[in-house]
């Protein structure tokens, strides 16, 4: 009998103890879904996105690691313009200033540190861009204190918080990339090298403080609180103010819209901005097929469309008394492909501008810069106008071809044409001096020699890491 009640005992407990591993085993594969349930509901996790207008196409970080990841770029080109400027200076650009000669663009390093849910990203700024996105901010000339020294050499310096809400909130403060136009200020990630006038008018950086707000894994909304329109400083006594929508229910479409308003004009602090930005992204085909040569194929659209109204201007209709319109509406459309297992990418496409006033025209150098100089308050002898009532319409298009060896490296060639309604371009005789360098004195007779149109082709060379 003992024997038997021994034996019931040891079945028993091992009974409890299978049933008992059983129980952990289910625990163990409960916390395993349950990570990853959390793993993906991370905001746009869900799906590949490297395929975008303007956004990463890494699929990896090389410099990655716990608390830092590293970001080095380089932006190399080679430009040459039909009209074969002789002081070699590009007009009407943020992505180009040198012709007919190698320019390093951007060399920028940095990164993004992480530490719990602290934040922070800091990258530097230098080779031409450092000059000719600057020059276009004249809140520096607003007091003491340059500006457009102190940040000049900085593209993104921002940190802030990270509150475990909804699928995440981001409180940030600084500097950061704008998203307006679309394209991307790193033209690693865009399609296309020079962007058309819609991205090329509208910032590149907002200072100040952002909030990101992920409702869904999807969905995102952004509110700014910003000094102004691309400005280190404040034109006016308030500052603007805007915010993104975000929205990617598929991995296979974006939608996207970014609003601004605020006063930007200096000395007239009743002119109030307002500005919408709205596009959409489409991958229509995407292949199964591994053997494929095409692999997938896309297209984006973009719309823009702002006014400015109060102290002499009146949006979009002229009125006798309160002025004449000025207003900016925009649009472009690119189409992409990608072949030959992701090394090969073909992009064309263009678009439109009708900006009267000219109030977001980028303005041309030299002795037609209308942009008062630091200090001294010097402007070109023959200024580009920015008047109300001046009229400026454009349209540009341009074929991309990039050899993408792999995520980190892209070799782009690109040919370009661009028209605007009034002389714009730099012609021949350039925009600086008889003999195109700026130690020459300028005769009283000499004129900026400006051009309606340019057909442009780009080499460049393109690393990030």
């Amino acid at each position: 009998m003992k024997k038997q009640l021994l034996t019931i005992a040891a079945m028993t407990a091992i009974v409890l103890n299978v049933h008992a591993q059983q129980q952990d085993t289910t625990k163990i594969k409960a916390k395993s879904d349950t990570t990853k349930k959390v793993a993906k509901s991370e905001p746009f996790a869900f799906g590949d996105f490297t395929w975008l207008n303007g956004n990463d196409r890494r699929h990896s970080a090389l410099l990655d690691s716990k608390y830092f990841t590293g970001r080095v770029l380089l932006d190399v080109n080679y430009t040459a313009s039909n009209n074969n400027p002789i002081d070699h200076t590009v007009v009407g650009s943020t992505a180009l200033a040198r012709d007919h000669e190698v320019e390093i663009s951007t060399a920028a390093f940095g990164g993004d540190f992480h530490y719990d849910n602290i934040r922070a990203s800091i990258l530097t700024q230098f080779g031409t861009r450092a000059t000719v996105v600057p020059r276009n901010d004249l809140s520096v000339t607003r007091g003491q204190y340059d500006l457009a020294t102190a940040y000049r050499y900085l593209s993104e310096a921002n940190a802030g918080y990270h509150f475990d809400v909804l699928h995440g909130i981001n409180v940030d403060a600084g500097i950061f990339m704008s998203y307006v136009g679309l394209f991307s200020y790193y033209n690693a990630e865009n399609w296309a090298y020079q962007p058309s006038f819609t991205s090329d008018n509208t910032p590149w950086f907002f200072n100040g403080i952002r909030v990101q707000i992920f409702v869904t894994d999807k969905f995102k909304i952004e509110p700014w609180l910003i000094n102004g329109w691309q400005s280190y400083g404040m034109f006016n006594s308030q500052p603007g103010v805007g915010g993104q929508l975000l929205y990617r229910p598929f991995e296979w479409l974006e939608l996207l819209t970014n609003t601004y308003y605020g006063a930007d004009t200096q000395d007239k602090p009743g002119r109030k901005r307002f500005h919408s930005d709205n596009s959409i992204e489409v991958r229509y085909y995407k292949s199964t097929d591994k053997s494929s040569f095409i692999n997938s194929a896309a297209f984006s659209i973009t719309g823009d469309i702002g006014f400015e109204k109060g102290d002499g201007v009146n949006g979009f209709h002229a009125d006798p008394i309160k002025g004449p319109a000025q207003y900016f509406a925009s649009g472009m459309i690119y189409h992409r492909m990608v072949m030959n297992k992701g090394h090969l990418g073909w992009t064309f496409g263009g678009g439109v501008i009708n900006n009267p006033g000219r109030y977001l025209v980028l303005y041309p150098t030299g002795d037609a810069n209308p942009i008062p100089a630091i200090n001294t308050g010097a402007i070109g002898s023959h200024p580009f106008t920015a008047n109300p009532g001046d009229q400026f319409h454009g349209y540009d298009y341009s074929t991309t071809v990039d050899l993408m060896p792999n995520d980190y490296l892209t070799f782009r060639l690109e040919v370009v044409h661009r028209h605007a309604s009034v002389p714009y371009f730099a012609g021949h005789g350039g925009v600086t001096s008889p003999d195109g360098y700026n130690t020459t004195p300028v005769p009283s007779d000499f004129t900026p020699d400006l051009v309606p149109s340019e057909t442009r082709f780009i080499a460049a060379l393109l690393v990030r890491f």
